[in-house]
């Protein structure tokens, strides 16, 4: 698969599938994601860190792919993400509001797997959209 086609697997089966088993298929075990929260080192802290506290925030989570390109073994995807919050997230309890949200992913892809990935997505603004109390809207980037 081209890493284009890895990148739109990957926002496929492990953020609108929720399946996690995908991550120890499509990510190198020591792999490495950049977030504006810290690095996040192999499948396992990705799976704890990343996967389940959104999962258990949002189930009905949906991602949609905006914009894709790749080039070498690099891939670059736009995002936007909706859903109902169901589950405490960065310290805010559930507030049953549907938020969107909206990011971009640079995906580094070796022998077929993701190898290294940097998330850039307005998590400030969820938290503080979550925290307003406002019934739905969505995040917007930070000036």
């Amino acid at each position: 698969m081209s890493p284009k086609e890895l990148a739109q697997r990957w926002f496929h089966e492990v953020w609108n599938l929720k399946n996690a088993q995908a991550i120890f298929h499509l990510m190198e075990p020591t792999g490495v994601g950049h977030t504006k929260g810290g690095l996040v080192t192999g499948q396992e802290q990705f799976v704890q860190q990343m996967i389940q506290p959104m999962h258990a925030a949002f189930p009905d989570l949906s991602v949609t792919i905006e914009g894709c390109m790749a080039s070498g073994d690099d891939a670059v995807v736009r995002w936007k993400a909706s859903g109902t919050n169901k589950g405490t997230l960065f310290g805010v309890p559930a507030t049953g509001r549907k938020v969107s949200f909206s990011g971009m992913t640079w995906m580094r892809f070796t022998n077929g797997k993701l190898a290294e990935g940097w998330d850039c997505r307005n998590a400030h603004g969820l938290a503080a959209l979550l925290a307003s109390g406002a019934e739905s809207a969505s995040v917007r980037w930070a000036e």
